[in-house]
């Protein structure tokens, strides 16, 4: 059902997308590393799950092992690839295969990365295709260890280099951040160097918003005019995390009004939240976040509205914070002129002034 609000995990569950989906085939087919980046709630976790659905491989959700105890440690990474691969044996009696999946019976006081790699190595050796390992908003691997996860991109390397039968696949919705970890431009990092596939996961255009909302209301058998999706899309744009909360919302009220309210009621509960994790690294993030969507969308304007606000910024600083909110996905800047990437977040920043 396209309105399910949990990820999809079947490829026939995602609407459209065969592009993106091609993509990620050849990518993963090309090289050992592939990214799968987008913003907030385009869909990359939907697509990951559909595409990974009957492959040999594991998904670790790297945002809810850094949200337990706000950094991965080593232990608790080992414990959560061993958690998963028990349950390969199901997927892999779909392939008739009888393999002495070793990783699985140490315990993590006694098993290393580098013996797990290779296990799967062979897993995808004996299966005549590659095992996926996958990590779910990667840039959180930034807190792996003590030493800003540049062991475990030691690790990838390697794999890199010697595993021919594992391929991994990192998700970031938080782009820069992802680049910046991996190190693309930074010599000293262990990846420095390695080509990477890279597939871009975008908002559905206008017509492809609209014949998603057609279709999900077809789904369930609840009747909307065109002038209503019309409405929906102008305000949620073609991000599918939104679509799909709005035709939740509709189909219990049957009243447009009423649902967009529902629907920014939904999304101002998830985006605040968010808004307080960027603020315990600095109040200016949100303040700069809110002058933006007020209109304030320059720099010299920015700079004036958080003096208003009571927060004078350096210029040094302000530069930093702006490259920072751009590398987290919050803001694109164009022709100078800088605006939020989630048409919904300006929608719940100018409520929250209001």
């Amino acid at each position: 059902m396209l309105f399910d609000p949990r990820p999809k995990s079947r490829r026939e569950e995602v609407f459209d997308r065969d592009i993106e989906f091609e993509g990620l085939e050849e990518s993963v087919r090309t090289y050992p590393i592939t990214l799968l980046l987008g913003i907030r709630r385009v869909g990359k976790s939907s697509i990951l799950r559909a595409y990974l659905n009957n492959k040999p491989s594991i998904l670790v959700d790297c945002r809810e092992l850094y949200g337990e105890k706000g950094h991965i440690a080593r232990e608790d990474l080992i414990d959560e690839l061993q958690k998963k691969g028990s349950l390969l044996s199901k997927l892999l009696s779909k392939f008739k295969a009888e393999l002495d999946l070793k990783f699985l019976k140490l315990e993590p006081k006694d098993a290393t990365l580098r013996e797990i790699l290779h296990e799967l190595n062979e897993v995808g050796e004996k299966l005549g295709q590659p095992f996926i390992l996958a990590f779910d908003e990667a840039q959180y691997l930034r807190f792996y260890g003590s030493r800003g996860g540049k062991e475990l991109l030691a690790l990838l390397a390697y794999a890199y280099d010697s595993l021919s039968n594992v391929r991994v696949i990192m998700t970031g919705s938080e782009v820069g951040l992802l680049h910046d970890f991996i190190g693309f431009e930074d010599y000293k990092s262990p990846l420095y160097g390695r080509l990477m596939g890279e597939v871009y996961i975008k908002p559905f255009d206008r017509e492809t918003s609209m014949e998603f909302l057609r279709t999900g209301f077809n789904e369930i058998g609840v009747e909307i005019s065109e002038g209503e999706i019309e409405k929906a899309v102008d305000l949620l744009d073609g991000i599918p995390g939104w679509l799909v909360t709005f035709g939740l919302e509709y189909s219990k009220v049957k009243d447009l009004e009423k649902a967009l309210k529902r629907t920014l009621r939904v999304a101002k509960g998830l985006i605040l939240g968010e808004l307080k994790e960027l603020e315990k690294r600095s109040i200016r993030y949100s303040l700069i976040l809110q002058a933006i969507a007020l209109g304030y969308n320059r720099w010299s304007l920015i700079r004036d509205y958080l003096a208003v606000k009571g927060h004078r910024t350096p210029e040094p600083r302000l530069h930093e914070l702006l490259k920072n909110l751009k590398k987290m996905g919050w803001i694109e800047e164009k022709n100078r002129k800088y605006s939020l990437t989630d048409p919904v977040v300006v929608a719940v920043l100018k409520m929250e002034k209001g």
